[in-house]
């Protein structure tokens, strides 16, 4: 019994080893596959530029303009009401320097501003002789007037002719303020007193050269009770503030003054690109364009009238005239 035990046990086992011995070894685990590289995204291309808007070809000239021109323009208003159009319109800026007449054109001979709005006919003339300028233009007239202390010491509120006036006014020595400043109306003053002929000068103690603009000379005016020649636009657009002061000569209106040697005329001139070729002379062309253009000349003939019932400046270009 034991023995057959013993063979059952053995038999056994040796069956188990044979089965161990047959069966596959177990397969190693796949190794993690290796993490593919990753590739560097290539930087993101900038968005295209957007192709910029075509400007209408009148902004075509955009930038700044320089202006020269005299006090009076600036100190009557006219620039605040009409320069607006034409920052709009040409999608500039405009700076404005307000001399006198004789700066600006100096300002302009060296090169310094694009276009020049000024009032003496000899100066502009000359501008254009020497080269500074290839043509002037006729923009706007005015006119002076002499104005004084209301009680007119000096007895000129009868006179027709400012040198009449100028005469009565030496032979009293009344107080008279001149601009002193080589502008359109100091040269307009000194062509008065040539005409008498007189030359004042300040050893004469009531003659006072001030070297100020149209609007400090008549402030001066009225506190100072002197006489003064000043262009009417400017005397009316600052007569609330000059309650010492009166029209003596040259009566309430353009139609009125009777001394021709009184009118005031204006024009602009584009500072020649040959002779000074910094100057932004496409915008200085545009704005000659525009000034004496019918559309503009109308907004400086309207200009004065609602307030003071009268054009403070009155057009004059060649395109105004041929539309008349």
């Amino acid at each position: 019994m034991f023995k057959h035990t013993v063979l059952t046990v053995t038999a056994l086992l040796v069956i188990l080893a044979m089965l161990v011995g047959c069966a596959s070894p177990a397969a190693p685990a796949p190794a993690a596959p290796e993490a593919a590289p990753v590739e560097e995204a290539a930087p993101a291309e900038a968005p295209a530029e957007a192709a910029p808007t075509e400007a209408p070809a009148e902004a075509a000239a955009a930038g700044k303009l320089i202006l020269a021109t005299t006090t009076s323009t600036a100190d009557s208003g006219l620039l605040d009401a009409i320069l607006p159009d034409f920052r709009q319109r040409f999608n500039a800026e405009v700076d404005v320097i307000a001399v006198g007449t004789g700066q600006s054109l100096e300002i302009g001979s060296k090169g310094d501003a694009d276009v020049v709005l000024v009032h003496s006919r000899k100066g502009e003339d000359q501008f254009v002789a020497d080269g500074n300028a290839k043509e002037r233009f006729d923009v706007m007239y005015n006119d002076f007037i002499v104005v004084g202390p209301v009680d007119d010491p000096a007895g000129v509120a009868s006179m027709a002719l400012a040198k009449d006036a100028y005469q009565a006014i030496a032979d009293a020595e009344a107080p008279f303020a001149s601009r002193g400043d080589n502008s359109g109306t100091h040269v307009k003053e000194l062509a008065i007193w040539a005409s008498i002929p007189f030359t004042p000068t300040t050893e004469m103690g009531w003659y006072n050269a001030l070297g100020q603009g149209m609007g400090d000379t008549l402030v001066f005016s009225n506190e100072a009770g002197a006489y003064t020649l000043t262009d009417r636009g400017t005397y009316l657009s600052m007569r609330d503030v000059l309650p010492n002061l009166a029209i003596l000569v040259g009566g309430e209106n353009l139609a009125e003054n009777q001394d021709p040697i009184l009118l005031n005329p204006y024009g602009v001139l584009a500072v020649n690109p040959d002779v000074h070729p910094n100057v932004n002379a496409a915008l200085a062309a545009q704005f000659v364009e525009w000034l004496t253009s019918v559309e503009v000349q109308q907004m400086i003939g309207e200009y004065g009238v609602e307030t003071f019932g009268q054009p403070l400046f009155y057009p004059s270009s060649a395109q105004w005239q041929a539309s008349q």
